[in-house]
């Protein structure tokens, strides 16, 4: 992230903040570690923080949600794909909206985002320019056309390829690691700005 911003990239580096692994309900100590690292990123000049949390109930847990965004007091806040295991999630636009959410990432509750589109789009209408809907989960540069005409206001997709690695022999790990591939992601820019481009002329 340090890189990154010394690049001119100040505002560019979200930050995806996590206590650990596993599901999204959290206790009392999580939760503040959770603040921490968020105050954390931002000090550090994150542009934002992703972040989740639901309750026992599987609902969103509006009271830590609103303490991490106190923490991070300016910055952007997104709520990470824990909404695709709410049961509904349309009702939660107004709560996110009211605790200052920036945007949600969601597939639209389905494997895939182009499989969840018709949710998509139904959370793009609900949310109506409050917050910002970005597409994520198994997106490939051919599926972001349809995205954009469900009015979604941004994609996240891995952009990543394999490259193999020297041997590291017994004990080593796999000898194969993943790297952003900047050809994937000129493509998905490309995509983007056409996609927008043609949608914005048939309003």
């Amino acid at each position: 992230m340090a890189e990154a911003i010394e690049r001119g990239r100040e505002g560019f580096v979200h930050v995806l903040v996590r206590p650990r692994g596993s599901g999204f309900v959290y206790d009392a100590a999580e939760v503040e570690t959770t603040e921490a690292d968020i105050r954390f990123a931002r000090e550090a000049g994150a542009g934002g923080v992703v972040i989740g949390a639901l309750d026992g109930e599987g609902r969103v847990d509006t009271a830590a949600v609103a303490r991490f965004v106190a923490a991070a007091e300016g910055i952007e806040v997104t709520f990470h794909r824990a909404i695709d295991t709410v049961a509904d999630p349309l009702a939660t636009v107004d709560d996110f909206v009211a605790l200052g959410v920036t945007r949600i990432l969601t597939s639209g509750g389905a494997s895939t985002s182009v499989e969840g589109v018709d949710s998509l789009r139904a959370l793009a209408q609900r949310v109506s320019g409050r917050l910002q809907v970005m597409a994520g989960g198994g997106v490939r540069v051919e599926d972001i056309p349809a995205l954009v005409a469900a009015g979604v206001d941004a994609v996240h997709l891995s952009a990543r390829r394999a490259v193999q690695g020297a041997p590291s022999g017994p004990g080593g790990g796999a000898d194969a690691y993943d790297i952003t591939d900047p050809i994937v992601v000129r493509g998905a820019v490309d995509a983007l700005r056409q996609a927008r481009t043609r949608h914005s002329g048939r309003r």
